[in-house]
C-alpha cells in the first residue's frame, strides 16, 4: 500500500476491542497463486459496548460472508481496501469468512508467501490482515485449529501451531492435516509453513517429566547443518527452567528455516520461523560469530514462549515489554554459556555504535514510543538494545533474589493475558522496597542521559567527594527532561588495585559483581566516602550499569591504572577504548589530516597515546588473560561510537584519524602481532572449544590491526592464512583484510572463495559482505558492480543487506565519500526496495536520517538523496515515516 496522506497512532488513543474471539478455525486450501482461506470465528462482545465488528484485511479478494451459517449479501456489510465493517451483529455468534490470496505475488514477505517454492508466513507486527479478515490486533487472543490441505507432492509437510492432531489422505493426490494450539494467542504469532523439507528430530525432557519432540525443518540440502541450532535449543530449555522455572508447553517444538525473510526469526507459538542464516551451522561454512549468532537468537526465540507468547502485549506500543526483556534474558543465556565480560562488551559495543546514534537522530523515541505512522518501523534497536538495558538496570536495583520473585509475580498476574510495561514495573514494584516510580520515566524518555562526574579529595579528613550531574539532551518533542532514576555502579580502588570499603551505596549483593550501587535521582548529587586516607583510582559505571554517556576527567595514567588493575573486567576494556577515544579525538581537535595512513606515526606522540601503547603492550604480554578478552581490549572503538562524541562529523578525517592509531599500534607492537598470527592454534580441540574460538578471535584481531601497515609487512601472513584454514572463521578474517588491496591475491583468494561456496547461500552472502565493507578508493563503483552480479539477488533480503547494508552501515570511509555517491547508491536502492518490500527499504534508508550532524559539503549531500526519495512520488508508510521525520531535523 502507498500513501501520502499516512495516518498517525497515538498511544493514548489506545481503546480495548468491542470484540472477543474465543476460538479461530481456519482451513487453507494452498495453491501458489489462488490459496483460498476459510475461517470461522467464534466471536463474543465485549460487556458495556455496542457497534458493528470492523475486521482488517489487505490484499484479500473476498469470497463470501456468513453469521451463524447464514450468508450475507452485499449490502449486510461494508468492504474498503483495508477493512471489512459488519453491523447489527448479535452478542455471540460465529462469521465464516472465505478469502481467496496470492502467495506467489507476495513480495513484501509479509503474511502467507513462498520462499523456495515452499510456503511460509510472517504475520508480526500486522501481516495477518494479509491472509484474512480478522481483529488483527495484539490483545485479541484467541485459541485456533487449522486445517492445512495441499499436493502431498509438492507440500508433504504441512505445518501449524500447537500440536498435531491428525493427518488424512483425500482424493486426488492431496491430504491434510490438523493442528490444534490449546494456548490463546493475538493473530500475530500465528504461523503456517507447506513444503518440501527434510528435518532432524531430538526429544526434551522438562523438569516436571514431560517429553516434547524437538524438531527443524530444512530443505534437504541443508540438513548437516542443524545439529548446533538443536543444541542450542536444548540448552536455552535447560537455562529456561533453571533460571526462571519456565516449562515449555506443548507436544512439540518446531524450528524451521527459510532463505527469503525480512527479520531475523520469529517466535510463533510451537513453530518459530527463522532466517536461515540463524539455524544453518558447520566449520566450512559458518564463522564462529555465526554459531554465537544462532544460539543467541535462538534462545532469544524460545525464550518469548513465556515473554511474548504466554504474556504479550496489550498493543504495539508496549513492544518492548516483549522485547526489551527477552533480550536481556537472551544476553544473560549468552553470558552464562560464554564468557561474561566479552558478552557485555560486545552488547555495549552495539549499544554505543548504533543505538546512541538512534538516539541522538530524528528518529530518537522512548522504549515506548509515543505515536507512529508504521508500526514496522519501531522494531529498533532503541525499543530491543535499550529496552534491555532498562531491564538491566532493574535486576541491578532488584538484585537477582527479587529479581527472580518479580518474575514469578509477573508470570503468575499477567499468563495469558496482553498486557503493558506498566504492569510488568508493578510486578517488580510488589516485590521491592525500592520505590520505583521515576525508574518508569525510562520508558517514556528519549534520548541518551549523560553523567557528568567530579572528584575531590580532603586528605585531612579522609573525605573523598564525588559529585554526580545529570542530564538529557533535547529530542524531537522532548525538551527540559525530568531527572531519571539511574544506578550507578561503582568502587574506589586503592594504589594496589583493591577495592576500598565504602560508607555509602547499597552493596551490589551478587556474586558476580562487586562495589557499591549509587541511586542517582536528582539532577546533582554530592556523595561524601569517608574513611578514604589517601586520593583512590574511581571505577565508575562498572558493567556498563546504565545506558549513559559518562564525562570523567581523569589523567591518562589513572585510565592506564584502570586498564591494568580494575576489577571489574568491563572497566578494565573501557580504561583502554577512553584513552583510544583520546587519542583519535585528540588528533581531530588539531586538524590533524594526514596524507595517507603509512607507518609514520610520529605525530600520535602525544601522552594519551604514549600512555594507550602501555597499557596495549601490558596487555599483549599477560598471559594470565583470556585470548578472548584479550582480543577485545586490542580492538579500538568503532568509528561510529567516536562519532557519537562529537556535534559536527567529518567521517573522512574521523577515518583517517582512526587508520593512523591503528597503524601507530601496529607499527609499534608488530613483533607481538605477528606473533599472534603466526601462533599454531591449540592442538586437539574441537571446533567450537572456548579455547579454540579464543584462539582464533585473537589471531584474527592481531591479523587486523597489521593490515593498516604497508601490504609488504602482512600481506604474505593473510594469504598463508587463507590457504591453510580450516574453517570459515580463519578464512574470512584473511578473505577480509585482502579485500582492502589491489592485486592477484585479492582476485584469486575471491575467486577461490566463491568456488569453495559451492552454491551456500549464506556463504555466497559472505562474498558479497566483504567486498562491500573493504577499504577501497573504488569502493562505490565496487558495491554497484556487485548489485550488477549475476548472484545478486534484489528480493532477497539476506543478499541485498550482504551488501547494501554492509556498505552503509560499516563502511563509513566508503558510504561517506566526499562526491556524495554512497548516499546516492542507497536512495537508488531504497527506492527500488519500496516498491515491493516497504519493510525493508525503511530499514535501508535508517543511515540517511544523519544528514544534520554532518560537516559540509556531507550535509547538504546527504539530505538532498533524502529530500530526493521524499519527492519521489507514493511512498509506503514505511519509508515515508522515516524521510519526513529525518526532514524535519
Amino acid at each position: 500500500m502507498k500513501t501520502s496522506d499516512p495516518v498517525t497512532i497515538h498511544r493514548l488513543d489506545y481503546q480495548p476491542s468491542n470484540w472477543t474471539i474465543d476460538h479461530t478455525r481456519l482451513s487453507f486450501e494452498l495453491d501458489p497463486a489462488a490459496t483460498l482461506v476459510s475461517s470461522n470465528l467464534s466471536l463474543r462482545r465485549n460487556p458495556a459496548t455496542s457497534g458493528g465488528l470492523t475486521l482488517q484485511g489487505v490484499d484479500c479478494r473476498l469470497l463470501s460472508i456468513s453469521v451463524d451459517g447464514h450468508a450475507l449479501g452485499e449490502a449486510d456489510y461494508q468492504l474498503t481496501e483495508t477493512e471489512l465493517y459488519i453491523a447489527n451483529l448479535p452478542d455471540e455468534c460465529q462469521v465464516g469468512i472465505v478469502t481467496e490470496i496470492n502467495p506467489d505475488a507476495n513480495k513484501a514477505l509479509e503474511g502467507l508467501y513462498r520462499s523456495s517454492g515452499n510456503f511460509c508466513t510472517q504475520c508480526e507486527a500486522e501481516g495477518f490482515r494479509k491472509i484474512t479478515f480478522y481483529l488483527d490486533r495484539p490483545d485479541v487472543l484467541s485459541t485456533f485449529d487449522v486445517h492445512i490441505t495441499a499436493d502431498v507432492g509438492d507440500y508433504p509437510v504441512l505445518l501449524a501451531n500447537g500440536n498435531r492432531i491428525s493427518e488424512e489422505q483425500l482424493p486426488g493426490g492431496k491430504h491434510r492435516v490438523h493442528w490444534h494450539d490449546p494456548h490463546p494467542k493475538p493473530s500475530y504469532l500465528f504461523a503456517l509453513v507447506a513444503g518440501k523439507l527434510s528435518f532432524i528430530e531430538d526429544h526434551f525432557v522438562t523438569a516436571s517429566g514431560r517429553d516434547v519432540l524437538l524438531q527443524i525443518y530444512v530443505e534437504a540440502h541443508n540438513l548437516d547443518q542443524c545439529d548446533y541450532a538443536m543444541q542450542s535449543l536444548k540448552a536455552s530449555m535447560r537455562w529456561d527452567e533453571k533460571v526462571y522455572g519456565l516449562e515449555y508447553d506443548l507436544d512439540c517444538f518446531m524450528i524451521v528455516a527459510v532463505d527469503d525473510f525480512n527479520m531475523g526469526a520469529m517466535e510463533n507459538k510451537g513453530l518459530n520461523i527463522f532466517n536461515s542464516r540463524f539455524v544453518l551451522a558447520d566449520a566450512q561454512t559458518a564463522t564462529d560469530n555465526d554459531y554465537l549468532g544462532v544460539e543467541a537468537v535462538i534462545a532469544h526465540e524460545y525464550f518469548h514462549n513465556w515473554t511474548g507468547n504466554r504474556i504479550t502485549c496489550r498493543d504495539w506500543f508496549q513492544l518492548s515489554l516483549k522485547e526489551g526483556l527477552t533480550v536481556f534474558r537472551d544476553q544473560c543465556f549468552s553470558a552464562d554459556q560464554h564468557s561474561a565480560t566479552v558478552k557485555r562488551i560486545e552488547d555495549v559495543r552495539l549499544l554505543r555504535s548504533r543505538q546512541f546514534a538512534e538516539d541522538a537522530s530524528p528518529m530518537a523515541h522512548p522504549i515506548r514510543p509515543e505515536s507512529f505512522i508504521e508500526i514496522n518501523n519501531f522494531y529498533t534497536l532503541t525499543v530491543y538494545e535499550k529496552g534491555a538495558e532498562v531491564i538491566r538496570m532493574l535486576h541491578t536495583l532488584l538484585g537477582p533474589v527479587n529479581w527472580r520473585k518479580g518474575i514469578d509475580v509477573y508470570v503468575e498476574r499477567h499468563d495469558g493475558t496482553a498486557t503493558t510495561c506498566d504492569a510488568f514495573i508493578d510486578a517488580m514494584q510488589s516485590v521491592c522496597e525500592i520505590d520505583l516510580a521515576q525508574f518508569r520515566r525510562w520508558y517514556s524518555t528519549a534520548g541518551t542521559p549523560e553523567l557528568f562526574v567530579s572528584e575531590q579529595h580532603d586528605a585531612t579528613t579522609g573525605v573523598h567527594q564525588l559529585t554526580v550531574r545529570q542530564q538529557c539532551p533535547d529530542t524531537p518533542g522532548q525538551p527540559d527532561k525530568a531527572p531519571l532514576h539511574i544506578p550507578l555502579r561503582m568502587a574506589l580502588l586503592d594504589a594496589q588495585g583493591r577495592e576500598l570499603a565504602l560508607s555509602v551505596g547499597r552493596p551490589v549483593g551478587d556474586q558476580v559483581h562487586t562495589g557499591v550501587v549509587l541511586d542517582i535521582t536528582e539532577r546533582e548529587h554530592c556523595f561524601s566516602f569517608e574513611g578514604i586516607e589517601h586520593p583512590p583510582v574511581a571505577s565508575l559505571l562498572r558493567g556498563f550499569s546504565a545506558p549513559v554517556k559518562l564525562h570523567h576527567e581523569v589523567s591518562d595514567d589513572s585510565l592506564a591504572f584502570l586498564m591494568a588493575h580494575d576489577t571489574d573486567t568491563f572497566n578494565r576494556w573501557e580504561s583502554g577504548q577512553r584513552l583510544a577515544q583520546r587519542v583519535v579525538l585528540g588528533a581531530l581537535e588539531t586538524d590533524l589530516r594526514p596524507a595517507t595512513s603509512g607507518s609514520d606515526s610520529s605525530t600520535l606522540n602525544t601522552a594519551s597515546f604514549a600512555a594507550l601503547s602501555k597499557a596495549f603492550a601490558a596487555v599483549l604480554s599477560d598471559k594470565a588473560v583470556d585470548m578472548s578478552f584479550k582480543a577485545e581490549a586490542l580492538t579500538l572503538p568503532t568509528i561510529e561510537s567516536l562519532a557519537e562524541m562529537l556535534d559536527s562529523v567529518d567521517y573522512q578525517a574521523l577515518c583517517r584519524v582512526h587508520d593512523q592509531l591503528a597503524c601507530g599500534l601496529a607499527e609499534q607492537h608488530a613483533d607481538a602481532l605477528i606473533a599472534l598470527v603466526e601462533q599454531v592454534r591449540p592442538a586437539g580441540l574441537e571446533l567450537l572449544d572456548p579455547l579454540a574460538m579464543s584462539a582464533r578471535k585473537l589471531g584474527n584481531t592481531a591479523l587486523s590491526l597489521l593490515s593498516r601497515l604497508p601490504e609488504q609487512r602482512w600481506i604474505i601472513l593473510a594469504q598463508q592464512q587463507y590457504e591453510l584454514a580450516s574453517n570459515m572463521t580463519d578464512r574470512l578474517a584473511a578473505l577480509t583484510v585482502l579485500c582492502s588491496t589491489s592485486g592477484e591475491a585479492r582476485d584469486r583468494c575471491l575467486e577461490d572463495f566463491l568456488v569453495r561456496a559451492d552454491e551456500n547461500r549464506l556463504v555466497i552472502d559472505k562474498w558479497f559482505a566483504v567486498q562491500a565493507m573493504a577499504r577501497r578508493d573504488s569502493i562505490v563503483e565496487d558495491v554497484i558492480a556487485l548489485t550488477e552480479h549475476e548472484l545478486f539477488e534484489p528480493t532477497n533480503p539476506n543478499r541485498l543487506r550482504s551488501v547494501v547494508a554492509s556498505f552503509a552501515l560499516n563502511n563509513p570511509a566508503g558510504f561517506h565519500a566526499l562526491d556524495g555517491r554512497g548516499y546516492r547508491f542507497l536512495a537508488d536502492q531504497v527506492l527500488a526496495l519500496d516498491k515491493f518490500n516497504p519493510q525493508v527499504a525503511a530499514r535501508m534508508v535508517a543511515p540517511l536520517g544523519r544528514w544534520e550532524r554532518l560537516r559540509s559539503p556531507g550535509q547538504s549531500k546527504m539530505k538532498a538523496q533524502l529530500l530526493r526519495i521524499h519527492d519521489s512520488g507514493p511512498l509506503s508508510p514505511d519509508v515515508y515515516e522515516l524521510v519526513s521525520k529525518s526532514l524535519s531535523a
